[in-house]
């Protein structure tokens, strides 16, 4: 299970996911920037730092 917690991204924000594919987080990260931080453009880089912070998740069956 594979987790993204947007706080570790934008300073403040408690938004987090939780999925067995890390494509799927990343996909749900990118839609959460996009509707709640206003990011109209979702730029490779935006990817790269979402994936690059996506980790294992604790208390995963």
């Amino acid at each position: 299970m594979k987790e993204f917690h947007c706080g570790s991204l934008v300073p403040g924000c408690n938004w987090h996911t939780r999925h067995d594919e890390e494509a799927e987080v990343i996909r749900r990260a990118a839609e959460h920037m996009r509707e709640t931080h206003g990011e109209s453009v979702i730029r490779e880089s935006m990817v790269e730092a979402i994936r690059s912070r996506v980790t294992q998740a604790k208390n995963a069956a």
